[in-house]
């Protein structure tokens, strides 16, 4: 490496160095995971200003393993949510990643992140991913690629260029600021990129920076159900119908075979019936069903 090269860089990573950001990670029962995922954060070469943990009603010992580590880290707190007594998809996130977003005690965060608790990260992570920040400022929601090891075998989440694993979602605060705040229901983590594209901001997820999901998505649940949620959480953001119908044709030939599609597809009909309350910006939803109707005639979209 040259002298102005190595000037560059050294300038860039003091800059990177300098990002004030903060973790809120919401967890419920992760007592054999969470721990992996505090030595990740840890172990990074950039770390959060503070990290509040908020466990989610937890029967198990994650309430126990966040708070000893509350006590050696000044910069982490948690916070105890009573048992809600049943899992509450999507909305019980949001709702848990609020209590612990209304307890942050600094105020001059740059990016907020939404954590899962049982995520792997390499030790450059946050560094790596806030470079992509510093490259593109309009930038508002970003993230790594989300994977899972299965019998030794890396298994990448495929997922549309613009969407984000709720997982691992970085904000930008001017960004975090113009959504105001999360859609408490399934769907959230598309209805947040959805509106930041609408508001001119970019979302993306990065391709050169990897992180390791213990468990994978939708396993609490099972297939059946899991898909059920993905269509009722898509009825919920207010999906076209007709991009509906090709999302649940074109998931026919996926194994188990004919469990994804039906499952959606049911999960969509079933909302509509019930007539489940959707996301009230209407708005958010004739963006969403423009860019969609788009999508199905080829032309250029968020999906790209």
């Amino acid at each position: 490496m040259n002298g102005t090269k190595q000037a560059a860089f050294q300038a860039g990573r003091s800059q990177r160095q300098s990002v004030r950001y903060v973790i809120i990670t919401p967890a419920r029962n992760e007592g054999r995971a969470i721990e992996e995922t505090i030595l990740s954060v840890l172990r990074q070469t950039l770390q959060p200003i503070e990290w509040v943990i908020v466990d989610d009603g937890s029967r198990d010992e994650t309430g126990e393993i966040i708070d000893c580590y509350a006590k050696k880290y000044s910069w982490i707190s948690t916070v105890h949510r009573p048992n809600r007594g049943f899992r509450n998809p999507g909305g019980g996130v949001v709702e848990a990643f609020t209590d612990g977003y209304c307890l942050l005690k600094s105020y001059t965060w740059e990016y907020i992140v939404k954590l899962d608790a049982d995520l792997i990260m390499p030790s450059d992570y946050f560094e790596t991913c806030f470079e992509h920040f510093e490259v593109d400022p309009k930038l508002g929601i970003g993230g790594g690629t989300v994977y899972e090891s299965v019998d030794g075998t890396i298994r990448i989440e495929r997922n549309p260029a613009f969407h984000v694993r709720g997982a691992t979602k970085i904000y930008r605060r001017a960004c975090w600021d113009a959504l105001g705040g999360l859609f408490p229901a399934p769907g959230w983590d598309t209805l947040d990129e959805v509106k930041a594209n609408m508001l001119d901001w970019r979302t993306r997820t990065f391709p050169d920076v990897r992180v390791r999901q213990r468990r994978p998505t939708g396993s609490n649940d099972g297939s059946w159900n899991d898909q059920v949620k993905n269509g009722r959480a898509d009825y919920i953001c207010g999906y076209h119908p007709l991009f509906m119908l090709v999302k649940c044709l074109r998931r026919l030939g996926e194994k188990p075979y004919g469990i994804a599609s039906l499952g959606l597809g049911y999960g969509y009909v079933s909302s509509f019936l019930k007539r489940a309350p959707q996301v009230g910006d209407r708005a958010l939803i004739r963006y969403l069903r423009h860019q969609q109707l788009r999508r199905l005639l080829f032309a250029e979209t968020i999906w790209k």
